[in-house]
């Protein structure tokens, strides 16, 4: 597995798609959408085997592809599996059957994963011995670090391990999704004079999968012992008379999508019931290590109802998820920064009161910041102004993901405990958040606040926060809207934009979101505001739509589109029409792409890239040109179905020119023109990545932003 560096000329694709009387493309016009997700995480992978980038910065690539590739199998994968089993039928548009989709990934996932530990085993581990961090292997230590592991075993392991002989009384266990196990092959009797020849061991999760061995032992340096190392080591003191002749670390990966009807009394103890469920869902994946002897394998393999092509033998631990690398050693990591405070924000600009400044701040005009390059607190602070002060009389706030410890949660709770009318609209089912969600409802309940979880059947996926404060005998609105989640943590590593505004038109646009939200009616009539399910898809259809007018009549027609991925197939169709029209597009997707660009005839306007490096790109952003009178709108929703029928999403326009012009800038052009972190999708569904010509400046879109905002490298 290899990605190219792309060719500075470009190729058009020929393919033999058709167009129906009813203006559907045929589906040799589509990429599969999981195929095309698969191909994302590989593009992630890359980065691991970059050395551009810090070395424990390629180890924690190699850890989020191992978490990537997790879920892929937990929902993707088990989703094709769960249609196969209804019937082997092409139901999407790209035409593929389920079992030729199960073939294909099958085949580019084993490569990839080989390819990881590839670059584990040759690359990233020789590269951190030689800065004195280790993984040791039991064959490597000397005999007073082998005594300690031996009392590290004795002491910390043993007593919470549960052996579990394999006999008519003791069937095969129910193993936890993506747990640690180890299968043990015996000889002789037991102590009830049974001959037992195989155990299974489960690792308690209880217990750290890296075990940094003591100072007195290495001199001080990084050295650490694998638990599996540690368990297979001493594995015949779970068996007493007996002889251990094999143990071998496997993980089974299960279906862990959550399954929930639409007509449920209570969300949330719906919710609690499915998610022990997650833990037992379908086998869908078997990793055994490269040294597992194919008995023991296909053993597994029938004991969880598995084929052949769903076991994948990979050469070091079976999770690399859980591998140590946040070591504070600041030469192999990025160059810190510094998150800017926007100036509006800043204490002492025109010596605004400190309680009040920062609602002065938005009276005076609308602030953006541009998450991570600008720093969270911000929103953080805006919540504790208003949860002191008096004059503000109720809060209104929609959380995706979150947790208990969140400054937002806290700040939310004082303000209902300082009597304040806090509404928090809380998506229970945000995937692997559900049980934070769960508890962070349970917290804002005990402070007073009114907890609501949206509308069943849709995602409240906005990104919305509405102050009410009364100034001078009158009540003005204050809002914050977003393209990411209310999440600190994330804020430091995903890009986004948030617009903190005082605009009579949106505040009574959002109050009417947060009415439909809690209450019941129909659908609001927003002045600004697009919102799914109920406007954003077809206003996005008209916008093109117009663009395509403006392509016919001669003048230019211009759309700049990013956000994390195109699936929706009414708009591919729609931008196929533009670009016959005339259109030009220019799509910045991160992951999933259903549309086939540079395909002659088809889309021979669209151009397709994505860019990968530091942050995580997150934020969405759609440019209009309009004939000149530009259209922009910042979202919560990317252009897949799920986003725009199937949750509660909003786009806010940016209607500042300065702002207009920063995110034109900075969010769009900026992006455009990175030469080096950013790829290239072909009309045959390959990605390529981008490399600077010949005596071509090297750009770095994110390693702009770092400059010009941070000052980083300077």
């Amino acid at each position: 597995m290899s990605i190219k560096a792309k060719d500075s000329t470009t190729t058009l694709t020929q393919i033999g798609w058709q167009r129906s009387e009813d203006g559907t493309y045929s589906p040799n016009s589509y990429i599969n959408r999981d195929l095309s997700l698969l191909q994302f995480h590989l593009r992630v992978l890359a980065q691991a085997a970059s050395p551009r980038h810090p070395l424990l910065e390629r180890l924690f690539f190699l850890i989020i592809f191992s978490s990537n590739m997790d879920e892929f199998f937990e929902i993707r994968v088990a989703g094709i599996m769960q249609k196969l089993n209804l019937g082997n039928v092409a139901d999407t548009p790209h035409g593929m059957r389920p079992s030729e989709v199960l073939n294909e990934i099958s085949a580019i996932t084993h490569k990839a994963i080989a390819e990881q530990y590839r670059i584990l085993n040759e690359d990233i581990l020789p590269a951190l011995a030689k800065q004195d961090i280790r993984y040791l292997k039991r064959d490597e230590l000397n005999a007073e670090q082998s005594a300690w592991m031996k009392r590290y075993f004795i002491e910390q392991v043993s007593p919470v391990l549960t052996p579990i002989s394999i006999d008519p009384a003791h069937p095969f266990p129910r193993l936890v999704n993506k747990s640690l196990n180890f299968i043990a092959t015996l000889e002789g009797k037991d102590a009830f004079g049974r001959d037992i020849n195989l155990a299974i061991v489960p690792a308690p999760r209880s217990l750290p999968r890296v075990i940094r061995l003591p100072d007195e032992l290495t001199g001080g340096k990084e050295h650490h012992v694998m638990l599996s190392a540690v368990i297979h080591e001493h594995i015949g003191e779970l068996f007493p008379g007996m002889n251990v002749t094999g143990c071998h670390q496997f993980r089974l990966t299960r279906n862990a999508d959550l399954d929930l009807a639409d007509d449920v009394d209570d969300i949330a103890k719906a919710l609690e019931g499915e998610l022990e469920n997650r833990r037992f869902g379908d086998k869908v994946r078997l990793e055994v290590t490269t040294d597992c002897p194919t008995p023991i394998s296909d053993y597994l393999l029938n004991e969880f109802g598995l084929h052949n092509n769903q076991l994948y033998r990979v050469n070091g631990p079976v999770n690399l998820t859980r591998l140590l690398f946040d070591f504070n050693i600041p030469e192999l990591r990025y160059q810190p920064f510094t998150h800017i405070v926007p100036k509006a924000f800043r204490r002492d600009i025109d010596k605004l009161d400190k309680t009040t400044s920062m609602f002065a701040a938005m009276r005076k005009r609308d602030v953006l910041v541009h998450h991570p390059f600008d720093s969270f607190t911000p929103v953080i602070n805006l919540l504790w102004q208003a949860a002191n002060d008096p004059k503000v009389l109720a809060i209104k706030q929609t959380l995706y993901r979150s947790g208990t410890n969140s400054e937002i949660v806290k700040a939310l709770a004082a303000a209902a405990r300082n009597g304040k009318e806090v509404t928090a609209v809380i998506e229970l089912r945000a995937r692997f958040d559900e049980a934070s969600n769960i508890a962070v409802a349970n917290f804002l309940q005990e402070a007073g606040a009114v907890v609501v979880y949206g509308i069943v059947g849709y995602k409240t996926h906005a990104k919305l926060m509405l102050i009410v404060r009364r100034e001078d005998n009158r009540i003005r609105r204050y809002v914050h809207l977003g393209t990411g989640n209310y999440h600190a943590a994330n804020a430091k590593v995903y890009t986004d934009y948030g617009l903190f505004t005082a605009d009579p038109d949106i505040s009574e646009d959002v109050h009417k979101i947060f009415q439909e939200l809690t209450g019941m009616g129909k659908p609001a009539n927003l002045k600004k505001l697009l919102h799914a399910p109920f406007t954003l898809h077809d206003k996005l259809m008209s916008f093109i739509d117009e663009e395509i007018a403006h392509a016919k009549a001669g003048k230019r027609a211009h759309i700049i589109i990013k956000v994390n991925a195109l699936t929706e197939r009414r708009l591919i169709d729609k931008l196929y029409d533009a670009s016959q029209a005339g259109v030009k597009i220019e799509l910045i997707l991160r992951s999933m792409c259903c549309l086939r660009p540079q395909v002659q005839g088809l889309s021979e306007n669209i151009t397709v890239r994505s860019i990968i490096g530091r942050f995580l790109e997150h934020t969405r952003v759609y440019y209009f040109y309009n004939s000149g009178d530009e259209r922009m709108y910042c979202a919560s929703a990317d252009w897949m179905d799920r986003n725009l029928f199937h949750r509660v999403e909003v786009a806010f326009p940016i209607e500042d020119k300065a702002l207009f012009k920063q995110i034109y800038q900075d969010g769009l052009i900026n992006y455009l023109q990175d030469n080096m972190q950013s790829w290239t999708l072909d009309g045959k569904g390959y990605w390529q990545q981008n490399q600077p010509a010949e005596n071509e400046p090297i750009h770095i879109a994110q390693d702009y932003l770092l400059k010009v905002i941070n000052r980083v490298g300077e």
